[in-house]
């Protein structure tokens, strides 16, 4: 069991100002696996002075040598890349051979490019008469979720870092041992004390703390829309810069033509891909209803083959697995049919599991199409022609991903544009580390990733002349 007593606040590991602990459970069997200190505001505090003391230097240093210090992180994360893995299956639950090419791959690949971009990026331009700095934001709360622990901090802490600001850590209670290990690779690749700061805690305490301060000038947080509605009046109060990556209900759709085999598999495949636990998942399955029978039946043989214990882990904990099942139960009392899976509990052991399910005869006011569930649940829903598909697609209050397959890419492209979301994929187009991420609608305000996700924590200055 790994037990942490200390925070990573000023270049140091220092015990934590309450007497407070976080469990961590490993969600396949619900054994205890670990300890964190349970921060308070005055942890909070600690960390933000550190951030505001470090702030000047960091945003003095020229960004090459950020980028030496962000390539050195990254060379970190490399060599640590088979701890992280099981660090996250420990306490996420997910199989190793995904948290290995995904949770600990990916963060690599975008701690990279910001090593890359902070070299290249023009932090200087003229226009006309003027010349346009663009310079640091200041202090940053980040605040990440649970399922996808690494990537989502490594989202937020290297852009800020490649943009000159500092950063104040909160992870994600249910798995805080992955940041842990985060700062410790923070530690070993120099970068100065007080730049990178880690506070562990619940999020109504030491969330909250982070996000109120007054000495953070913008709070990056990704969630639950709930949550992130809190976030953003909390700013808007204290006229602070605020970015949210928050849910999603994002639409697969099939359009004639496309090769349904293929676009039924990946989709059932995006769907079943850690839990379910993924905001961008295409949990709507729109089908033509031409194909719509063949379709249901490609679904279901390929739900069943995610084999709960195997091929697909469990959820993250009791009450997620709770809510997921409580879905599914009502998707069924309004009418849905159940062609795989269900609300019974797998036979997979003691862990948090929930069978990965299917639903047929879904329709587009049903619960089950509009709330983001969370878990390895696809409602597939048949319609009419492109403009029906369209309508039912963009009717959510959410708009974060989605996917559309078609004879051709052209087709599909032209489809694509008339989708309210922030990222679609075209006939199963690969994740893209430098294209940005993030929301239409009720999924949030910004961007992650790339250069659109590093001019989140740049501000302008404009001299004239």
């Amino acid at each position: 069991m790994k037990q942490h007593d200390a925070m990573y606040i000023d270049g140091s590991w220092r015990p934590a100002e309450g007497g407070g602990v976080i469990e961590v459970v490993n969600p396949a069997d619900g054994r205890v696996i670990g300890t964190v200190p349970a921060g308070s505001a005055q942890d909070v505090d600690a960390a933000v002075r550190a951030a505001r003391a470090a702030l000047p230097g960091w945003a003095a240093t020229p960004p090459e040598e950020r980028a030496d210090r962000l390539a050195a992180l990254r060379d970190q994360l490399v060599a640590r890349t088979g701890e992280i893995a099981d660090t996250v299956t420990a306490e996420l639950g997910s199989p190793l051979a995904f948290s290995t090419a995904v949770h600990a791959g990916v963060p690599v690949a975008v701690c990279g490019s910001y090593a890359e971009l902070a070299r290249t990026y023009s932090f200087e331009e003229t226009i006309g008469n003027s010349t346009v700095l663009h310079e640091p934001v200041g202090v940053v709360g980040a605040i990440t979720p649970w399922n996808y622990p690494l990537h989502q901090i490594v989202a937020k802490v290297a852009p800020a870092l490649a943009a000159g600001c500092t950063v104040v850590l909160k992870p994600a209670e249910d798995t805080p041992l992955v940041a842990q290990l985060f700062a410790e690779c923070v530690d070993a690749a120099g970068i100065p004390a007080g730049v990178f700061n880690l506070v562990t805690g619940l999020g109504p305490v030491a969330g909250q703390a982070l996000a109120e301060h007054d000495g953070v000038d913008l709070v990056s947080f990704t969630g639950s829309t709930a949550v992130g509605k809190r976030i953003g009046a909390l700013a808007g109060a204290a006229v602070k810069r605020v970015a949210l990556e928050l849910g999603g209900k994002s639409a697969n759709v099939i359009l004639p033509g496309a090769d349904l085999p293929k676009a039924v598999a990946v989709g059932v495949a995006n769907v079943m891909a850690n839990s379910g636990q993924t905001c961008s998942a295409w949990t709507r399955m729109l089908v033509h209803r031409d194909h719509y029978a063949e379709a249901v039946e490609l679904a279901t043989a390929a739900a069943a083959k995610y084999v709960p214990g195997e091929k697909i882990g469990p959820l993250v904990n009791a009450a997620q697995r709770d809510r997921v099942r409580g879905y599914i139960e009502q998707g069924i009392a309004q009418g849905a049919r159940v062609v795989a899976g269900g609300p019974e509990a797998p036979d997979a052991g003691p862990g948090y599991y929930v069978a990965p399910t299917v639903f047929a005869d879904v329709t587009p006011e049903m619960t089950i199409a509009q709330e983001e569930i969370f878990g390895p649940v696809l409602s597939i829903l048949e319609y009419e022609d492109e403009d029906d598909a369209a309508r039912i697609a963009n009717d959510t209050v959410y708009g974060l991903a989605g996917a559309v397959w078609a004879a051709d890419d052209a087709e599909a492209i032209a489809f694509a544009r008339r989708l309210h979301t922030g990222q679609v994929d075209i006939n199963g187009g690969r994740f893209n580390p430098l294209a940005p991420f993030g929301g239409y609608k009720q999924s949030g305000i910004g961007r992650e990733l790339g250069p659109h996700g590093l001019t989140e924590y740049l501000q302008t200055k404009s001299l004239q002349f």
